[in-house]
């Protein structure tokens, strides 16, 4: 049993309002031992600002955006949910960065901003969370990757998908206790809805969000290269414009964004994955199947929005004569899952936390950010050209 229960999400459950402190033992209220600040308050800001409260060992204490409006209803819901707490609301970003209570920035701005912001951010060497993907060119992943190596606290990217049910059990079965023996072929799909709204509709247009297969799909790339084990070396895709944003204009200007495609990489190892998007299916639904030389991973994760309420999750490993053969529903205890992305966020911060604690920590790094970018980058000019992109071209 923990002395004490650190965590808000257990004191959450938990009536202690009642008690004096000084009869609190387990649940007794610690001071949180870092100080947040989120750049960029539309809806994965305001994600990451819920699950830092939720978490418990950060806290969130001021919040920027360039757009005074957001801001202010990211600050009410905040208070929404956190009564009796406020964030400071920044005019600036440079007001951000100086104020000294701040331990560390979560960077949760559009896509094309990255990489201006993140080189004034850095300038604060305070602790940094920057938002995937974490740019949308090659050449500004490249930047900020030399950035963060060279930087001297935390630099983390939140590639947060690696930290979902589905995910991180194939991850242990399949990377840590080698269930499935070497794997040689990778399968993920996503069939959802389109993209949701943004301010000023950003994300329809691949000049600002680095394309469908970069901003969307670097999650996926991250995964791939994850459970290869091994640097990617070419990549083929096909795909197109079929149903979302056809007639979408926006300041003049027309959607361009992918919103189907079939992605393959080969890797150095030999090992070959595969990747087929939909975003004009009526559900959000994910995939992930490895096949090893002792048996074969297969983990799904569906929110159809039914009457008839299926399994959110679903996972299995078949090993045949080589081992146990387990069947599952892999998930989060129900409030961190429905924090956002199936509770992935949470994990995400609840790591990078532990980074700032100074112990191991698996929120992913600017180097497997910069390769989910490379892999992003090289489907989507594979569609463009019909052609097998080389990586080595690519870098």
């Amino acid at each position: 049993m923990h002395e004490t229960i650190h965590s808000n999400f257990f004191k959450s459950f938990l009536n202690t309002r009642y008690l004096p402190e000084e009869d609190k033992y387990i649940c007794k209220d610690a001071p949180p031992k870092y100080k947040l600040a989120v750049i960029g308050t539309g809806t994965m800001g305001q994600e990451h600002m819920r699950v830092t409260m939720m978490e418990g060992r950060a806290t969130i204490h001021g919040i920027y955006d360039i757009v005074p409006s957001v801001m202010a209803v990211a600050a009410a819901g905040f208070e929404q949910f956190f009564p009796g707490q406020k964030p400071v609301m920044y005019k600036s970003l440079e007001e951000c960065l100086n104020d000294p209570a701040i331990d560390g920035l979560v960077i949760a701005t559009p896509n094309y901003t990255h990489l201006e912001v993140v080189k004034e951010v850095v300038k604060s060497k305070k602790h940094i969370l920057l938002e995937k993907p974490m740019a949308t060119t090659v050449a500004d992943a490249a930047e900020i990757r030399d950035l963060a190596n060279g930087y001297e606290n935390v630099f983390k990217i939140g590639l947060q998908y690696r930290h979902k049910p589905i995910y991180a059990e194939a991850a242990l079965e399949a990377l840590e206790r080698k269930a499935i023996g070497d794997i040689k072929t990778i399968t993920i799909l996503e069939h959802r809805l389109p993209f949701l709204d943004k301010v000023k509709q950003w994300n329809k247009f691949s000049k600002y969000s680095g394309g469908t297969l970069v901003e969307k799909c670097c999650h996926y790339f991250d995964l791939m290269n994850l459970f290869a084990g091994a640097k990617p070396v070419s990549v083929y895709a096909t795909g197109g414009m079929a149903v979302n944003f056809k007639d979408f204009e926006y300041n003049n200007e027309k959607s361009d964004i992918l919103d189907h495609a079939g992605v393959m990489v080969s890797y150095e190892n030999g090992v070959r994955a595969n990747f087929d998007l939909v975003m004009f299916a009526p559900m959000f639904y994910e995939e992930v199947t490895l096949c090893g030389d002792k048996g074969r991973i297969r983990a799904y994760e569906n929110e159809d929005f039914l009457a008839m309420r299926r399994q959110a999750t679903h996972f299995e490993l078949l090993s045949g004569e080589n081992g146990v053969t387990k069947i599952s529903q892999p998930c989060y205890p129900g409030l961190i899952q429905a924090s956002g992305h199936f509770g992935s966020t949470y994990y995400s911060h609840k790591y990078f936390v532990d980074a700032l604690d100074g112990k191991p920590a698996t929120t992913a790094t600017a180097d497997e950010g910069f390769w989910s970018v490379v892999v992003g980058a090289a489907a989507e000019e594979s569609v463009k050209t019909g052609k097998i992109i080389k990586i080595s071209d690519m870098i």
